[in-house]
């Protein structure tokens, strides 16, 4: 890697995901990026995963159904608690590599502003444009950032609805680079699906997306909920392609903030706080 795009503290001391497990054919190796560099990883036949750079062996973790490495040295990676639940569907619904930085498609999946625009007929509607009142805040560890009381109406929220509603949304940023989303479960009013996006940083301006899903649902296949998010992901591609600056700006100023985007502030500014200069553009004095 060269000199200005060394990933800085923060963003290189997590765990990142490189693929889904179910990718990952037995004896196989493979290749991905991470950070600009080139590694190596592949999955034994009794399941145990490695992973290498031209030069050293990686730390690997597999967990939500991905497998996970880091550059340098990681701690624990963040609880997806509901991942564990019996019932539960848990789908690594596919990967999408994107032309932005992976801090601009987590801001994209924080938005709920864009749904009747983008997601028209399915996680929104005209003239339903509102984003009503919401909180968002940091962890008192300073950790996670987590937004609540998200309400919006989407004609198709899930695989299993059969009418539009009122969906409530928490957000949890738990990552520089991952957000899990919970949602309003049309199957059990007292539970929430989960959609997690999990970012691979494959250099400055680029990354994959990998999906994970942990829902409720004992009607459709693996592939159709699949299919279903990654139409979703298919519309964003293009718009957040489309966006300039590629690296996310950190200085509030940059871009006219409204009150749709308190969570997105609240991501830059705990970026800010971290010391997070890859894939984003540093907020000036």
């Amino acid at each position: 890697m060269s000199p200005q795009t060394q990933p800085d503290p923060f963003m290189r001391d997590q765990w990142y995901p490189v693929s889904a497990l179910q990718d990952i054919a037995a004896g196989t190796p493979r290749v991905t990026k991470l950070f600009g560099q080139r590694v190596s990883y592949r999955r034994e036949a009794d399941g145990a995963c490695s992973a290498s750079t031209e030069d050293r062996a990686l730390p690997v973790l597999q967990r939500y159904g991905c497998l996970w490495t880091s550059l340098g040295t990681p701690g624990e990676l963040f609880e997806i608690p509901e991942y564990t639940e019996a019932d539960r569907r848990n789908v690594a619904a596919g990967t999408v590599a994107v032309q932005v930085s992976a801090q601009r498609g987590i801001e994209n999946f924080l938005d709920m502003g864009h749904f009747p625009y983008v997601h028209t007929g399915i996680l929104g509607a005209l003239p339903h444009t509102e984003v009503k009142e919401y909180n968002v805040e940091e962890t008192p560890d300073g950790r996670e950032i987590i937004a609540t009381e998200c309400l919006f109406y989407q004609p198709m929220a899930s695989t299993v609805s059969t009418s539009g509603a009122d969906v409530e949304y928490i957000y949890r940023v738990p990552h520089p680079t991952c957000s899990v989303l919970y949602k309003s479960s049309p199957l059990d009013e007292k539970r929430l699906d989960v959609i997690a996006l999990f970012g691979q940083p494959t250099g400055e301006e680029s990354f994959r997306g990998h999906m994970v899903l942990s829902i409720l649902d004992d009607v459709n296949t693996d592939d159709f909920i699949s299919y279903f998010q990654l139409h979703i992901f298919g519309q964003d591609k293009p718009i957040l392609e489309n966006q300039m600056p590629k690296r996310l700006p950190l200085d509030p100023r940059a871009e006219t903030p409204i009150r749709a985007d308190k969570t997105s502030i609240m991501y830059r500014r705990w970026l800010t706080r971290h010391g997070a200069t890859y894939g984003v553009i540093p907020a000036q004095g």
